[in-house]
């Protein structure tokens, strides 16, 4: 039956390939009409479960994203299109198209590509020059893809040299050099030239008369003798070379060395081929910081001089997480035009297809139906633990999750999707010590679990659940899978053939372990990957179905690249499921809309006609620099400044003076701003009852300055500090800021004990919010590890109506409407005619506590609106000494990584 669905794909694939945009009742119409045939006979509900893959998979589309250039670029590719031979790149699309690409997504990747090629120099430019952009795309969303389809295309108009800097790790470079092998060159660089019927793979099959010429291969990074003896002398060869390397000192030498020895002209200054550069996660190492990691330095250095060995060279850095390159905040302004690496001439944005299982989806619009906490981990591996520590066993979460990969890859059996690719990562600690411990304890559970599947699995179900293993697999599919479109006994009978295969292995620079997909195309790779930091960057786990996540790190960049989880799951999305700490889940929401925000402003400053440098200018002085460059820049000790917008942004205190002589003065801080705004006849009792809570329309902004001046703010939270935010209001007070609306939340419908509070002239039901984490010494309260103290949706409240439809009709346009399942905040922002504070009363406390006999809690929100004036930052210092004492794990985290992996 297996057999026949697949026959039954085929043949339907095969006519759908022909429709440009195939209907759903065209797709079931095929799949009538072949099911006649024998070998295509299938059940009623398989036939139906194929029609609804079909239709996901072309359904599937892609938009282009925003794009940024210089004012000072002559356009050059539309006048070359007559004399490009597209040789590279029609090989490429034929491959994509039998991965089942559907023809819009490949017609826009044409699209983009070209953009994104009209954006380099043409080739045939005489005389010296230099391009640097910069592809911002989503974490595992098809970067790869993009620039080997870009490649394709640059060797096609006369690019002769091209280097791929990729990743830090070689289990990374490796398979970068593998997808380049498929995907450009079409033969498997790892074997020898004469073995020619071997070597022939990927495109290679379509055509293999001009094969590009690799220095490296999918086992081997580039070093100087294996270079002599493919060939010393680029100018010989009549096909382009092709480089992908490790982002390593060593390695970036030796190629800068061999290239001036063997390859530049003119007394060894220069090589006069055009080259493209392709630097994968150019924020990982690229960038030039101050944090006393001289290596990292000394690579950026390095990948400038290679730039600087080429006459006529290109320099493209492509990444999911701009921070780092966007927001280091250099010593001046015009540094950042510099000889660094700043994408000075162009910023490509890249929208992932509609099918894409990105950020946005799993932790913003269907967190509950992904994510998982974890909650026992402290007895068996606590967050933060030495080097040395025992694992002994496993918390019971893992092991839930270890059953759930099990269950899961059964259903994808009985959904058909055999021979498949089914992954499952394990990312709990950055020693690689306690990675095999870990790994080793997977092993023996899944040898428990193997057997059982394997003696008692056939048998029926009321006999197999009385086996202990399969009954707790039981449990997990009637809590996780139930709800599915298949039945247990059917699961039960595929468990043996689900568990059997799958390996534990380590993925680290120390382990044998691999994640060698291509070498199990024909069987599929079942593997459960435990790691760290080689897990967190760039490496593709094909089929990744359950994540287990136990880490500590509030870093942007590191946060989302830790995200392996993201990518595209078709016909198993549903299966996915990610195991991780609730205050992780809560940092990926905030960075998740943080990073939608910085693609809308790429758009907004597209419209605009803004270069590159005005946009990095622009969202350099965005709230979360503080975090970001402060970071980077760290130092022995120095203060940091960073100048600031305000406009169009929300702060919060979002961290709290956890003392008793805080608490009470910003308790009377509030009541002073009640009492102030009753002497200018504005009480809150007059103020209008709105759904969640009262709104005072329209105030003088003099209580609100006074109230600001007299709430003790916490260091920790950083945007709130009352000397910039008067500043910035001071300076717009007799105009945009001079009239306030302020809003009071209190709950209609408490779920618990309310806590009630008449301190403001009306009656309040406090908001609950849990205890977040505190400092060592307890002086400071996190109101929530999210960074977020009011509820989705606040800054809506005193927007026009008519404005608030306007601004969710233009975000409908910007984005599919199946896409849209909430509007975000800042939409509401960019409409709002007066500023919004936000007066929160708080019951924090643990779940189950009763609060109702306690003071509340105290804390603020400002939505500003957006500014007509000239953007006026204002300065935050930042004291890297306490940026370490409060952030200390994390930063450990980044900066040891690489030691111990």
């Amino acid at each position: 039956m297996l057999e026949n669905l697949k026959n039954l794909e085929l043949a339907v694939e095969g006519l759908l390939a022909r429709e440009p945009s195939p209907t759903p009742e065209k797709i079931r119409e095929l799949i009538t009409s072949f099911r006649v045939i024998p070998t295509c006979a299938v059940s009623d509900g398989d036939a139906e479960r194929l029609a609804r893959q079909l239709e996901a998979r072309h359904d599937v589309t892609m938009t282009i994203g925003a794009m940024l250039t210089s004012d000072d670029f002559e356009p050059w590719l539309e006048g070359r299109r007559s004399s490009i031979d597209p040789y590279y790149w029609t090989r490429y699309k034929r491959l994509l198209a039998e991965k089942n690409y559907s023809s819009q997504v490949l017609a826009t990747m044409d699209n983009v590509t070209d953009r994104i090629l009209g954006l380099l120099e043409n080739p045939d430019r005489e005389g010296h020059w230099d391009r640097r952009g910069m592809v911002v795309g989503h974490v595992q969303s098809g970067k790869t893809a993009n620039y080997v389809g870009l490649i394709c295309k640059a060797a096609d108009v006369g690019y002769r040299i091209i280097i791929v800097i990729a990743g830090i790790h070689n289990n990374l470079r490796n398979q970068t050099q593998v997808r380049i092998d498929e995907g450009f060159v079409g033969r498997d660089s790892a074997l020898k030239v004469t073995d020619r019927e071997r070597r022939i793979i990927g495109v290679g099959r379509y055509d293999s008369r001009h094969l590009p010429w690799t220095f490296t291969n999918s086992v081997r990074d580039f070093n100087r003798v294996g270079a002599e003896q493919v060939g010393g002398k680029l100018s010989d060869l009549r096909v382009p070379a092709v480089f992908v390397i490790k982002k390593n000192s060593k390695t970036l030498k030796n190629l800068t060395d061999w290239l001036k020895e063997y390859n530049a002209r003119g007394g060894g200054r220069t090589v006069e081929a055009p080259m493209l550069l392709i630097d994968d996660e150019a924020d990982n190492a690229s960038i030039n910081i101050k944090h006393g990691q001289d290596e990292v330095s000394k690579i950026n250095a390095q990948i400038r001089e290679l730039l600087r060995m080429f006459e006529r060279s290109c320099y493209v850095g492509y990444t999911a997480t701009p921070f780092a390159n966007i927001f280091i905040s250099p010593d001046t302004d015009d540094a950042m035009l510099g000889e660094d690496l700043f994408p000075k001439h162009f910023i490509v944005g890249l929208d992932p297809p509609t099918n894409y299982f990105g950020a946005t989806r799993v932790f913003v619009d269907e967190p509950r139906a992904f994510i998982r906490h974890i909650d026992d981990n402290g007895d068996y591996l606590p967050l933060t633990h030495p080097k040395e520590t025992q694992v002994t066993a496993l918390p019971p979460s893992l092991i839930k999750a270890v059953r759930t990969f099990v269950v899961a890859r059964a259903i994808r059996l009985v959904r058909g999707q055999v021979n498949q690719h089914c992954s499952m990562l394990v990312n709990a600690s950055r020693f690689t010590d306690v990675q095999r411990q870990i790994r080793n304890e997977i092993h023996v559970r899944l040898e428990a679990i193997q057997a059982s599947c394997r003696v008692n699995g056939a048998l029926s179900p009321a006999k197999a659940l009385k086996d202990p293993e399969i009954r707790e697999l039981h449990a997990v599919w009637e809590e996780e899978y139930s709800d599915t479109d298949t039945a247990w006994p059917d699961i039960q009978k595929a468990l043996h053939e689900a568990a059997s295969p799958i390996r534990a292995v380590e993925v680290n620079s120390r382990s044998s372990g691999t994640l060698n997909y291509a070498d199990h195309e024909k069987t599929g790779l079942n593997v459960i990957a435990v790691g760290g930091f080689s897990l967190s960057r760039g490496l593709t786990l094909e089929g990744l179905m359950v994540s287990y996540f136990l880490r500590n790190s509030m870093m942007y960049d590191t946060l989302m690249q830790m995200g392996r989880w993201f990518g595209y799951r078709p016909g198993y999305e549903d299966l996915c499921r990610v195991w991780m700490l609730d205050t992780a889940e809560s940092w990926y929401r905030y960075i998740a809309e943080a990073v939608e925000e910085l693609r809308e402003e790429m758009r907004r400053m597209e419209e605009a006609n803004a270069t590159p440098e005005q946009f990095g200018l622009k969202v350099r002085s965005h709230p979360d620099t503080l975090i970001v460059t402060a970071r980077n820049k760290m130092g022995s000790g120095e203060q940091v400044v960073v100048r600031v917008g305000l406009g169009n942004e929300f702060i919060e205190t979002t961290a709290l003076k956890w003392d008793d002589n805080s608490l009470k003065a910003n308790r009377r801080a509030a009541v002073n701003l009640a009492e102030r705004l009753s002497a200018e006849g504005r009480p809150f009792a007059s103020a209008e009852v709105v759904s969640g809570g009262r709104l005072l329309k329209a105030v003088p902004v003099g209580p609100i300055l006074e109230f600001l001046t007299e709430f003790q703010n916490d260091q920790q939270s950083m945007l709130t500090d009352p000397a910039p935010v008067r500043r910035y209001i001071e300076g717009r007070a007799r105009g945009e800021l001079k009239d306030w609306d302020i809003f009071v939340p209190s709950l209609s419908r408490p779920d618990y004990e309310p806590l009630i509070d008449h301190s403001l002239g009306i009656e309040v039901t406090c908001q609950r919010r849990m205890q977040g984490s505190t400092s060592r010494a307890g002086r400071t309260l996190l109101v929530s590890d999210n960074q977020r103290v009011a509820s989705r949706g606040v800054e809506k409240i005193g927007v026009d109506p008519d404005a608030a439809r306007d601004a969710e009709v233009e975000f409908r346009q910007k984005h599919s409407e199946k896409e849209v399942r909430n509007f975000p905040d800042r939409i509401y922002r960019n409409k709002r005619a007066r500023p919004l504070l936000v007066l929160h009363l708080l019951a924090i406390g643990a779940a189950g506590d009763d609060l109702s006999d306690q003071d509340p809690i105290v804390a603020w929100s400002i939505s500003f609106p957006k500014t007509d004036l000239e953007e006026d930052q204002v300065e935050y210092v930042v004291n890297t000494t306490w940026i370490r004492e409060n952030y200390r794990d994390d930063i450990d985290e980044d900066e040891m990584a690489g030691d111990d992996e």
